[in-house]
């Protein structure tokens, strides 16, 4: 995992999984892509009371998902002040060298 900006890069699915369980959230789609022609629909975490504009999927589409379009989990363990930071970001997997 690489460090940018005191965020940290993964594709690992445990990682990933545990950050997100860790903080309250659960896997979603945007509900109004999720039938989407290109398959699976934008991926979100949904950390709120459930977003109606949301709709929750399993980890495994999820991962399937995630997997498919090379992306990264671009995230943060804590926020400046040392509390538990939420953000994250879906990223371009980096091409391999």
């Amino acid at each position: 995992m690489a460090s940018e900006h005191g965020a940290q890069r993964t594709k690992d699915h445990d990682t990933i999984r545990a950050w997100v369980e860790d903080r309250g959230g659960r896997p979603s789609v945007v509900k109004s892509t999720h039938d989407s022609p290109e398959g699976g629909g934008i991926l979100r975490i949904d950390f709120e009371e459930p977003d109606d504009s949301l709709e929750e999927i399993s980890w495994d589409e999820f991962f399937r998902i995630f997997d498919e379009r090379g992306l990264e989990f671009l995230y943060q363990d804590e926020k400046g002040d040392g509390e538990t930071s939420t953000f994250f970001k879906f990223v371009s997997g980096e091409p391999a060298t």
